[in-house]
């Protein structure tokens, strides 16, 4: 793709994709970077219940196909890279990927997040063996099985619902008194009569050798120690932005997220930003696709004031 764009879009996620669709409206040349598959983190959950439009509900991979097959049809171009790094080049931005570079005019980060670590001893090293951030991906794995889900907010309560279908028992840990999610997971979770609710409950250590064997926690208000054995656990804590390739380039928040202000500009002129790796965003797909939209639609005003 040796050319120069008007707009290049890194992720192919609910944000970029939406941005896309309106970049190529502007007859905008695009190019959308993802280093997956297009549709982005919402590919990891099995169903959508809360998108405009849908009162039935929707499975991600249907809707974003269409949303990429959307973006195509008015000529945005879709390539898989992960990239590094951008930086400037004359007066264009240069997107530098793992494959090859890319130049542009402007430039809109949409790369989504990646699911956050709890940062406890044996984590990593069992990762995949007993130990998920998935449970679309991997509930299947323990049927009539009993697993551990630790979180509070409304993709943990999707996930632990969800492993009902396949689990014997769904062990729910949350570190506060309370649920973070909307009232009606809550009221699902406190129906379901598989799964059990841990409060005020912390992950001190995950133990196993060559496969997860149980989770080590403490009650935050009486400093009791217990050790859960399970046959998995799901970690649903939040997530990280991905924004590691423009740190010292943008300027990013506390949290690591880009900075933007209401037209979704970033510090940098000529970059813009969208969806969950922003500040201004909640991580919802509906705010995702609107924040993509107002990106593509400043990036045309930008690019229209560099031409006149």
């Amino acid at each position: 793709m040796n050319k120069t764009f008007d707009v290049t879009i890194i992720g192919a996620g609910p944000a970029g994709l939406a941005a896309a669709v309106y970049t190529g409206r502007a007859r905008l040349t695009t190019l959308v970077l993802e280093k997956g598959m297009p549709g982005g983190q919402i590919l990891l959950t099995d169903f959508v219940e809360n998108y405009p439009g849908f009162p039935e509900g929707v499975v991600p991979f249907e809707l974003m196909e269409n949303f990429k097959k959307h973006a195509e049809k008015f000529g945005a171009k879709i390539g898989t890279d992960e990239v590094k790094e951008i930086r400037k080049k004359d007066n264009l931005w240069n997107v530098v990927g793992n494959k090859e570079e890319y130049l542009a005019k402007a430039v809109i980060v949409a790369a989504g997040s990646s699911y956050s670590k709890l940062g406890v001893p044996k984590e990593e090293e069992l990762t995949g063996k007993g130990v998920s951030f998935c449970a679309t991906c991997d509930g299947a794995f323990f049927k009539d099985k009993e697993v551990g889900v630790v979180g509070g907010g409304d993709n943990a309560l999707t996930e632990a619902l969800f492993l009902t279908k396949f689990c014997q028992k769904v062990t729910l840990i949350h570190r506060r008194d309370q649920f973070r999610a909307e009232k009606i997971l809550q009221e699902r979770i406190e129906a379901n009569d598989k799964i059990e609710v841990l409060l005020n409950t912390t992950v001190q250590e995950i133990q196993g050798e060559d496969r997860f064997d149980s989770v080590v926690v403490k009650n935050v208000k009486t400093n009791e120690i217990l050790e859960l054995k399970f046959d998995g656990l799901f970690v649903s804590i939040g997530t990280d932005p991905n924004t590691g390739f423009v740190k010292g380039l943008l300027d990013l928040d506390e949290r690591g997220k880009i900075k933007v202000g209401p037209s979704m500009r970033t510090s940098q002129p000529g970059i813009f930003a969208a969806g969950d790796v922003t500040n201004a965003c909640p991580e919802q797909m509906a705010v995702a696709v609107g924040s993509g939209v107002i990106a593509a639609l400043s990036v045309d005003e930008y690019i229209s004031n560099l031409e006149s």
